[in-house]
């Protein structure tokens, strides 16, 4: 009997798809299969993910704790430090003269190096502060304003320092001389080499003396020895200020009246008062450098310069 799809060739078709199928099943059976690692796979990826923003916010959590740690360790910090003159000096002073509060609600004090402000008789500026005293500490020597509701609380290092006892009043005892150039006054710039004078009229200058002498600087190993060098320099040192003070006084004895102020080198300012006999109003160490005119320029802006401390 024949076999009628042998007989039309049907049977190797039918083979052959038999064979397809099978390898469409393979197909769709590896496909399902990566089908699923895929699955896997994307799952595995939305889990990581969230576990990396999860340890971002840990740790973003963490750093602010530490941030927050240093700063309860660091201490209270001052809100505003800063270096004065001129309008933006004026513009403060307005803001401070303006105040007003009770009978007794505002306190001017002026403080010195080595005040302990803790034992104060007044002891209402430690519990107004508290922990803030500190900055009031770091900030000494200076004039404070204070109220008694801790509002204001304000240090500066004004360039004239008063005399001025702790008081309470109903504004801040405030005045411009101590802050800003006012009336006639004599401003001098003293260093080894340069020396320089001027006489002001409030922000004017109306007269002017300066020169530089010869001093040797630094010590070089060849030529003079050591010692007399030094010798040398401390003697041309000697004549500067000699020369300096002559300059001085006869620019004092030109000012009938006026405030004396001091800037310099600390030691070489302090050494031509005590060898003068002056007693300036006022001192500061400053770094003036150039010919003697442009460094007094400089010196009088420098000295001229309130730093402020916002406790």
């Amino acid at each position: 009997m024949f076999d009628l799809d042998q007989l039309l060739g049907r049977a190797s078709l039918k083979e052959r798809i038999d064979e397809l199928e099978d390898e469409n099943e393979r197909l769709r059976e590896r496909y399902e299969a990566e089908a699923d690692r895929r699955a896997e796979a994307t799952t595995a990826k939305q889990e990581a993910d969230r576990e990396i923003n999860r340890l971002e916010d840990r740790i973003a959590q963490l750093e602010g704790e530490l941030e927050r740690t240093r700063e309860d360790e660091a201490g209270p910090a001052f809100r505003r430090r800063d270096r004065i003159r001129g309008a933006e000096l004026d513009a403060v002073l307005d803001r401070l003269e303006s105040v007003r509060t009770g009978p007794e609600g505002a306190l001017t004090a002026v403080f010195a190096d080595g005040d302990d402000l803790r034992s104060l008789e007044d002891g209402d500026i430690d519990s107004i502060l508290g922990d803030r005293l500190t900055l009031l500490e770091d900030a000494t020597p200076c004039l404070c304003c204070l109220d008694d509701a801790g509002l204001v609380a304000v240090a500066l290092e004004p360039p004239v320092r008063p005399a001025l006892d702790p008081a309470w009043d109903d504004r801040f005892r405030l005045e411009r001389e101590w802050f800003r150039p006012t009336g006639r006054h004599v401003l001098a710039l003293v260093r080894t080499d340069v020396f320089a004078v001027g006489v002001y009229d409030g922000d004017e200058r109306i007269d002017y003396r300066g020169f530089e002498s010869d001093v040797k600087g630094s010590h070089s190993k060849g030529g003079f020895s050591q010692a007399r060098f030094e010798r040398i320099r401390d003697e041309q040192i000697d004549d500067h200020l000699e020369r300096a003070a002559d300059a001085l006084a006869s620019t004092l004895a030109d000012v009938e009246e006026g405030r004396l102020f001091l800037t310099g080198q600390r030691g070489v300012l302090e050494t031509l008062a005590e060898e003068s006999g002056l007693e300036p109003d006022a001192t500061a160490a400053v770094d003036a450098t150039g010919d003697p005119e442009s460094a007094l320029a400089d010196a009088r802006r420098s000295f001229w310069t309130t730093d402020l401390y916002v406790l």
